[in-house]
């Protein structure tokens, strides 16, 4: 097993010694691999040196997960070599992988979740006496893991009562048991907070300093700088191009990866505030996640609310879509008071709420595209008539709103499952748009999505806001949340801890707000 290294001895992207990244030890020659009509990866290259970070950057569809899922097992090649130091190899399938030295941890767990913690990391490798698990062994070797990975979960627990970041956890804890040569992370750090996510830097250093070689996928620009070596920039299926960390500028990046300059990244977006459209009063949840939450947003505002993860915003967003029991206060949309929300009750007034979890709570990602576009709308008198479904106006509802939010390719008969994360996404926000929404609340409006993808999705709250509708982006993006929001409210232990109008907007103050920590009077603010 590897020994993870203390915080003293961790080291840093720029201090790792040069001859831990001598000698490939996987590459990549002429990978192709089609799905139907799509051609998913042509003719890739990519090459792994021992002992470093690699990023995969690209664009959602750039066929970094088709790359990935090879390398690891999943999927077979269409064409093309694998060589695993300098010898040809081909992988029956994940296990196979493993065998080799190679393990995943995906952007979508393979979690059983009705199995405990202790059953789910050493599923499939457990450890036997004769016929049977030898339980007592297995419990052993678990805990053994996770002491030393410095996770704290409890054995017993059934992985469905995990917080995501825990299931990552256990995901983790699963791949690194392996003692794997080749480590694969696919946006590690997407639901983690910034504690977890330095405390997974610091594994990765470790594991970096004992010549381990990790593949690493993130979206994420400041996270690339902080943790890689090498950078691998993939286009539509293609190899573009591999520069050195250091070498490249964040600019020249996101060119690289798009083909294109982005001169605004965050749009400018008009302030011209209505009539109050949503006022939440003294809301508390009965779980107490939300606390006393007093707030207003009005019509074309964007009101932003920023706070660490776990801290509550996101639930006061699903406590207001009736996802979170309210045990006291009012919330009211326009102007008209619901005592007790329900998801049904908010589509009716006016208000929809944009989950975070697209692809457990947001998406059928078995359905085609057109069924989930148009299903929240499928009462409205508009799609239905006496009952019975206007499949052409549906279907016509669907590609207008499919075509509004540039989902790429469209293909209404194709299931969600198959699109890219931005390509959901825009399906999912499409869905808000199939009604006459006036409050659209946004939690995590963009993770997991690439820099393209972003903009889009800007562009699209832009066109919200400066058409009268009332935006709330729930976001544990901090630059995102400051940048785009017209006031700010600070969210600590499920309470509102400050308010921002604009011109008082500072990462500062934020900070400060979210640990809890007195003002300066150098920020602008009395403490």
């Amino acid at each position: 097993m590897h020994a993870l290294v203390n915080d003293s001895q961790a080291l840093s992207a720029s201090s790792v010694p040069t001859a831990l990244a001598q000698g490939t030890v996987f590459r990549v020659e002429g990978l192709s691999k089609r799905f139907g009509a799509v051609q998913a990866l042509s003719n890739m290259t990519f090459e792994l040196r021992r002992g470093e970070v690699h990023v995969l950057f690209g664009e959602n569809g750039a066929g970094k997960s088709t790359l990935i899922n090879m390398i690891a097992g999943a999927l077979q090649p269409d064409s093309g070599s694998l060589l695993l130091n300098d010898r040809p190899v081909a992988f029956r399938d994940v296990q196979d992988a493993r065998r080799h030295g190679i393990a995943a941890m995906f952007q979508e767990f393979s979690l059983a979740p009705t199995l405990s913690v202790e059953e789910n990391v050493l599923l499939g490798a457990e450890p036997r006496r004769g016929i049977f698990i030898d339980i007592a062994e297995r419990r052993r070797r678990v805990r053994a893991a996770l002491t030393r990975f410095g996770f704290e979960l409890n054995l017993h627990a059934p992985v469905s009562q995990l917080s995501r970041a825990q299931q990552q956890m256990v995901e983790m804890a699963k791949a690194l048991l392996t003692e794997p040569k080749i480590l694969i992370l696919d946006e590690p750090t997407a639901s983690l907070s910034e504690k977890e996510t330095e405390a997974l830097f610091d594994l990765v250093n470790s594991l970096r300093a004992q010549g381990v070689s990790i593949i690493y996928i993130t979206h994420r620009i400041k996270e690339i700088y902080r943790i890689s070596d090498r950078i691998t920039v993939m286009r539509d299926g293609q190899f573009v191009r591999t520069v050195e960390t250091a070498a490249i500028a964040e600019d020249q990046l996101v060119q690289l990866m798009t083909g294109r300059c982005f001169e605004a990244f965050y749009p400018e977006i008009a302030h011209r505030p209505g009539a109050c459209l949503l006022s939440l009063h003294e809301l508390s949840s009965c779980d107490g996640s939300v606390r006393e939450v007093s707030l207003q947003v009005c019509a074309g505002e964007v009101v932003g609310l920023a706070g660490l993860v776990g801290c509550g915003k996101s639930e006061i967003g699903r406590a207001v879509f009736g996802l979170v029991a309210i045990a006291a206060g009012e919330v009211q949309v326009g102007g008209r008071p619901s005592l007790r929300p329900s998801p049904r009750k908010m589509l009716d007034r006016g208000l929809a709420y944009i989950t975070s979890d697209r692809r457990n709570e947001g998406l059928m990602l078995l359905r085609p595209t057109q069924e989930n576009i148009t299903l929240s709308a499928l009462r409205l008198g508009s799609l239905s008539l006496g009952g019975w479904l206007r499949l052409g106006v549906e279907r016509q509802a669907a590609s207008d709103l499919g075509e509004r939010m540039r989902v790429r390719p469209l293909s209404l008969d194709g299931h969600v499952g198959r699109y890219s994360g931005g390509n959901q996404q825009k399906v999912l926000i499409a869905k808000a748009l199939s009604r006459d929404t006036q409050v659209f609340i946004f939690d995590e409006p963009t993770v997991g999505i690439d820099v393209s993808a972003r903009v889009e999705v800007y562009a699209c709250i832009k066109a919200l806001a400066e058409a009268g509708h009332a935006v709330v982006i729930i976001s544990s993006d901090l630059p995102e949340v400051l940048n785009l929001s017209h006031r700010l409210y600070v969210v600590r232990d499920g309470r509102i801890v400050d308010h921002m109008d604009k011109s008082e907007i500072t990462e500062t103050r934020a900070l400060h707000g979210f640990f809890g920590t007195p003002i300066p009077s150098a920020a602008g603010v009395e403490s």
